[in-house]
C-alpha cells in the first residue's frame, strides 16, 4: 500500500514493498516502472496512450483528425468571436496533436524499414513543431466537467516527445504523490463532517476503502497487467460508496436537517472529488483546497 513514512528517505529510493516495486517521492511508496528502452518507437506508444487519454477527458469535439490541420488553422485565424475562436483554437490544438503523432508513427515505420532517422531530420523537427503549437494552444481547452488539471494533461505528450521516458517517469511520480497528498485531504476533510453525524457512520469504511483504492488507481499505469485487479478494486469501492451514500439520503423529517444535509452534500462531494483524482491522476489544487476549507468552515460552525 502507498503510505506516508515516519523516517523519510531521499525522494527517488526504491524498494520492494508487499511484492511491489515502488519509488519513494515526497512522502508516498509509488509503483514504480523501468522502461529502459528510449526509441522512437518507445515513445510513440506512450505519446499514443497520453493522448488517447487526454481527449477521452477534455471537452468533446476537439479530437479534430489531422488531415484538416490547414483547414481549421485558417477557420480559426479567420475568426474574431472569442468565445467561438477559443473553441476552434482547441480543435486545431487537437488537430496539431494528431499531426505530430502521425508523423512520428511515419518515423517509427521508417526506422523499422532500416532508414536512420537523426535528430536533424526534417520530417523530426516538423513533429516537434506540431507538439510546441499544440502545446501553446492548450490555453484553449477545457475539461469535460469544466474543472482543472487540463495543464497537466494536455502536456504530457510534449514532455514525452522532449524527454528521456524515465525522465518522464520522475515528472510522473512527482504530480502522482502531489495527487495522492490531496487524496489524503479530501478523505481527512471529509472524515472530519461524517464524524459530526451518528447518521453517516456506515460511509467512514466505505470513505477508506474508496480512498485507498483512488491511490492505487493513481499509481498504475493503464498498460500494467496489474490493472485488471487494480481497477475493479477502485471501482468497486467506487459503487459500494455511491450505493451506502444512497441508502443515507437525507429527509427533511431526519433530526438535524437541514445542516445534515449540507453534511451530506459536503460527504457526497468529497467521493467525487476522489473519483475525479483516481481518473485524472494528477493535482487538482484550487479544488481539493476549496472542499477542505469548506468542509473545515462546517465543523467549525458545528463546535
Amino acid at each position: 500500500m502507498s503510505s506516508v513514512l515516519k523516517e523519510v528517505p531521499p525522494n527517488g529510493t526504491e524498494r520492494e514493498i508487499d511484492g511491489k516495486p515502488c519509488v519513494f517521492y515526497d512522502g508516498y511508496w509509488i509503483r514504480s516502472y523501468h522502461l529502459n528502452k528510449d526509441s522512437f518507437a518507445d515513445k510513440k506508444v506512450m505519446i499514443d496512450m497520453l493522448t488517447r487519454r487526454v481527449f477521452h477527458h477534455v471537452e468533446p469535439g476537439i479530437n479534430t483528425p489531422s488531415n484538416r490541420l490547414d483547414q481549421v488553422r485558417a477557420i480559426y485565424e479567420a475568426e474574431d468571436n472569442p468565445a467561438r475562436k477559443r473553441v476552434k483554437g482547441a480543435m486545431l490544438a487537437g488537430s496539431l496533436l494528431n499531426r505530430g503523432r502521425h508523423i512520428l508513427t511515419v518515423i517509427v515505420e521508417l526506422e523499422e524499414a532500416g532508414v536512420k532517422i537523426e535528430s536533424s531530420n526534417e520530417l523530426l523537427r516538423e513533429c516537434g513543431r506540431c507538439f510546441m503549437e499544440a502545446l501553446d494552444l492548450g490555453k484553449n481547452i477545457k475539461l469535460g466537467d469544466g474543472g482543472e488539471g487540463i495543464d497537466e494533461l494536455w502536456g504530457e505528450p510534449f514532455k514525452v516527445f522532449t524527454m528521456p521516458i524515465e525522465e518522464f517517469f520522475k515528472t510522473r511520480y512527482i504530480k502522482i504523490a502531489q495527487a495522492m497528498s490531496e487524496i489524503d485531504q479530501v478523505t481527512d476533510a471529509s472524515r472530519r463532517v461524517i464524524c459530526e453525524f451518528k447518521k453517516f457512520d456506515n460511509i467512514k469504511v466505505k470513505l477508506s476503502e474508496l480512498s485507498e483504492t483512488t491511490k492505487q488507481a493513481c499509481e498504475t499505469i493503464r498498460n500494467d497487467p496489474v490493472i485488471f485487479d487494480v481497477w475493479p478494486r477502485y471501482i468497486a469501492a467506487k459503487e459500494n460508496y455511491e450505493d451506502c451514500m444512497l441508502e443515507l439520503a437525507v429527509k427533511k423529517s431526519d433530526t438535524g436537517y437541514p445542516l445534515s444535509l449540507d453534511a451530506y452534500r459536503l460527504i457526497k462531494e468529497g467521493g467525487e472529488l476522489l473519483v475525479k483524482l483516481a481518473t485524472l491522476r494528477v493535482p487538482i489544487p484550487n479544488s481539493v483546497k476549496d472542499f477542505t476549507q469548506r468542509c473545515n468552515d462546517f465543523v467549525a460552525k458545528e463546535d
